[in-house]
């Protein structure tokens, strides 16, 4: 719901929310549908009473919407003042009213409704039409955020008993758990799972936002896929060099003591291929050996090394 003293985000900002609210509208094919869906903008008019039924919104889609179908119902033209109020330069904020009385009693008749705005199953047309009650409550007071920023669908309820009809009807008939937080006096139902934003976006109609969202989650796990293998590969680089330098140490320790040509042959053949190349893997290593041995095998040798500088080090400490 808009309200004239509320600072929201206009519709060309948040051109997904626009683009879920024009599949919406654009799947809506038949009368049922409609009024089920107009139901649902009732609802969450600004103003709902036998005195004043008020419907603001940027929504160009939503006001045509509103007009066409209210006009139907009534069986006449021009039963809607369309104000037009220049927001900037790109925005315009379409005050729609049913201007007489005797034209919005009928309506408030028409779906049995009244300021209460009771959204009981006994107010509520057959449960098929439930996704266009849902869907015109999304056009009249809903917004989806661009899924390559967050996953956040909310709700801006007028009241706190409408809040909880929503969010049963959710869970009930979808199995969509919704949470709700009261902000700025208004009560907010709203989701923040891609899979239930998903389902919900589904449900009302508008497949091509859902697959849009499951497009864009798929390349985001794609992604952090990619990033996690980069991280470990960096990690394991990070291990491998600072073993090799513990290794590098080592030698020197032995060969500034013993000298290397103490050491077995086998030894001392992969020490000096572990001091020129200090980026070598232990598989690299043990593949550079004259008879090539494999990784178990470098690692086990170089093991034996670590053990000898180990107690060279030790030696040192006694005697100082």
């Amino acid at each position: 719901m808009i309200s004239k003293n509320d600072n929201f985000n206009s519709e060309k900002e948040q051109s997904f929310s626009y683009r879920a609210k024009q599949e919406i509208i654009q799947r809506i094919n038949s009368r049922d549908k409609a009024d089920a869906c107009l139901m649902g903008v009732l609802l969450c008019a600004n103003e709902l009473s036998a005195d004043s039924i008020i419907v603001l919104t940027e929504n160009k889609l939503l006001c045509d919407f509103f007009v066409l179908n209210v006009d139907r119902i009534l069986g006449k033209k021009n039963s809607v003042k369309i104000t037009k109020i220049q927001r900037s330069d790109t925005v315009v904020l379409y005050d729609l009213r049913i201007a007489s009385k005797e034209d919005r009693l009928s309506i408030l008749e028409y779906f049995q409704l009244d300021e209460s705005r009771g959204m009981s199953y006994d107010d509520l047309p057959k449960a098929k039409y439930y996704p266009y009650v849902v869907g015109g409550i999304f056009l009249a007071c809903g917004s989806v955020n661009n899924p390559e920023k967050k996953y956040h669908m909310e709700f801006v309820m007028p009241t706190l008993e409408l809040c909880n009809a929503l969010g049963l009807l959710l869970i009930d008939n979808y199995g969509i758990i919704p949470k709700h937080v009261e902000r700025k006096h208004y009560q907010i139902v709203y989701i923040k799972d891609s899979e239930n934003i998903i389902d919900i976006l589904t449900m009302m109609g508008a497949q091509m936002s859902s697959l849009e969202i499951m497009n864009v989650k798929m390349m985001k796990e794609v992604k952090n896929k990619i990033n996690r293998s980069m991280n470990c590969d960096n990690a394991n680089i990070d291990k491998a060099l600072n073993a090799a330098e513990r290794q590098i140490s080592d030698i020197e320790l032995i060969d500034s003591t013993m000298g290397l040509d103490s050491l077995p042959d086998d030894l001392r053949e992969i020490a000096r291929i572990r001091y020129e190349n200090i980026d070598f893997t232990l598989k690299e290593l043990g593949a550079a050996l004259d008879i090539p041995i494999s990784r178990s095998g470098a690692n086990h040798r170089m093991q034996r090394i670590a053990e000898i500088a180990e107690n060279i080090r030790k030696e040192k400490a006694k005697r100082s």
